[in-house]
């Protein structure tokens, strides 16, 4: 297949930063720019060449009647000296970007498109060195190469202060996930996907989707957690002002892919994606393209963002018997989609299933003596360690009142790079008996503490300087409100007393 560059005179002409492409009639030609970046090398026809066939059969996976081949640009005597993606052209009024941009009703096609996202990815090629593309050390080295890439334009262009965040933030994440990377590894969720998926390159049509422009010129690009793929285009109609639409539109793929992730791993991987758009939008900045600085910055902040919120969090939700901590624990759990481990019902599961723990027989004997209390909160400590390393922000329902084992809490904050979160519930001694009585006539809850057994707690409570007190004496909104409070301005911090 051959061009004439004469031809393709009067042609409309889009530019990114490593093609320009040339709408000419029901066809769109893309020619590779000859440049040469950190993560490609365009700069040789023979490469161009090699990247435009490959383009072509990558892209074929998804849209085959769109990708139609490869023509060789010739010059008047017949001399190649370039190569052009042949495409069938899209109609731009369907492209998914303008329709969200005209906030026009977009949900039945988004809807389409996670369908066809999750069949391909079942599709998808997967080996050992496909998988080994979402390992922690090269997800890691990801990070690294665009923060590199990004460093000459940290000042100029990028806020000092938020880059250096962000790369803290993905590096605490990284450094207590590792479990969580290899589990996803092992279940085959790692795949040679598209790389690239924006909301410029996905065509609504009346027949269905139309998913372009798959990463080509690198193969490491390409591979990833099949989350890593979707939350692309999460991020991207985030970019473009319709967040609820990313959330929609990963809530559709879980539904069809039946792929499940704690909800950290999709904030981690919607950052990573901003951070690769930031990176662009600044190589473009340097070729003189007008509103990339601006991009470039929200994007960062689009990053700081969502890496903010996957901050893995162990929250200790404490206080004496009758101050409220299983109630205001389970209600942070609800809203906030937190797992919950209890002491009460570890030492439930202990007595029934091992019948290791002796009935209760008063404050510091059978089930409370120290060593089965010491027990508990070890299962306690242990099952939170498991949930922490795959990504699970958990709250941990106690008393807490023995700093050695709050110590023991905070060591294992520190070891999974998770953010400790301390909450001490406090009400009046009289409203807390008066609930302690109320809970044992009614025979409700796990918890077996006695008035007299608070009492004896009370005495011998270490101070807890550390946590933040919530009153539990006014409504139940009210007190989960000021948890809340305390956990969302909670930031990574020195774990260690």
């Amino acid at each position: 297949m051959w061009v004439d560059v004469a031809s393709l005179n009067r042609a409309e002409i889009v530019e990114t930063h490593i093609s320009t492409v040339i709408l000419v009639g029901d066809r769109a030609y893309k020619l590779k720019k000859p440049v040469k970046f950190g993560f490609l090398d365009f700069s040789t026809r023979e490469a161009r060449e090699r990247a435009c066939h490959r383009e072509v059969a990558l892209n074929r996976r998804l849209t085959p009647d769109v990708y139609l081949g490869v023509a060789d640009v010739g010059s008047a005597d017949g001399t190649p000296c370039d190569h052009l993606v042949v495409m069938r052209r899209m109609p731009a009024d369907r492209r998914l970007a303008t329709l969200v941009g005209r906030g026009l009703p977009v949900q039945d096609g988004l809807r389409a498109v996670a369908r066809a996202a999750a069949a391909f990815h079942a599709a998808c090629e997967t080996s050992a060195p496909i998988a080994a593309a979402a390992s922690p050390a090269t997800v890691r080295a990801n990070w690294d190469a665009n923060f590199r890439e990004m460093a000459p334009f940290v000042g100029p262009v990028l806020d000092p202060t938020e880059f250096a965040r962000v790369e803290a933030l993905a590096r605490r994440y990284l450094d207590g996930r590792r479990d969580l990377f290899r589990q996803r590894m092992r279940d085959g969720l790692v795949v040679d996907g598209h790389g690239d998926l924006k909301a410029d390159d996905i065509f609504l049509l009346d027949d269905g989707p139309r998913i372009l422009d798959c990463i080509e010129f690198d193969d490491r690009l390409r591979y990833g957690d099949v989350l890593a793929d979707v939350t692309f285009l999460a991020m991207d109609l985030e970019r473009l002002g319709a967040p609820d639409l990313g959330r929609k539109f990963l809530d559709w793929y879980v539904e069809f892919s039946v792929e499940s992730h704690p909800r950290s791993l999709a904030e981690h991987y919607i950052a990573y994606r901003a951070q690769v758009r930031s990176k662009v939008a600044c190589l473009r900045y340097a070729q003189d393209v007008g509103p990339a600085a601006a991009e470039a910055k929200h994007l960062l902040k689009i990053a700081h963002t969502h890496l903010d919120r996957g901050r893995v969090r162990l929250i200790l939700v404490g206080g004496l018997p009758g101050t409220g901590k299983s109630t205001l624990a389970a209600a942070i759990a609800d809203r906030l989609g937190f797992a919950m481990l209890s002491t009460d019902e570890v030492r439930k599961e202990l007595r029934t299933v091992g019948g290791s723990l002796d009935g209760p027989a008063g404050f510091g004997r059978g089930a409370y003596s120290p060593g089965n209390v010491a027990r508990v909160y070890r299962t306690l400590l242990r099952r939170a360690r498991v949930a922490l390393r795959m990504g699970e922000s958990v709250i941990l329902d106690g008393s807490w009142t023995d700093a050695t084992k709050r110590q023991a809490a905070h060591d294992l904050a520190d070891a999974t790079a998770s953010d400790i979160v301390e909450l001490e519930c406090v009400a009046p001694p009289h409203l807390a008996m008066k609930r302690i009585a109320g809970r044992l006539r009614a025979g409700a809850g796990l918890s077996e503490a006695t008035p007299q057994v608070a009492a004896n707690m009370a005495v011998e409570a270490h101070s807890w300087p550390s946590a933040t007190p919530i009153n539990t004496s006014f409504r139940p909104t009210q007190s989960l409100q000021a948890a809340l409070d305390a956990i969302v301005g909670e930031g990574p911090r020195d774990n260690r007393h």
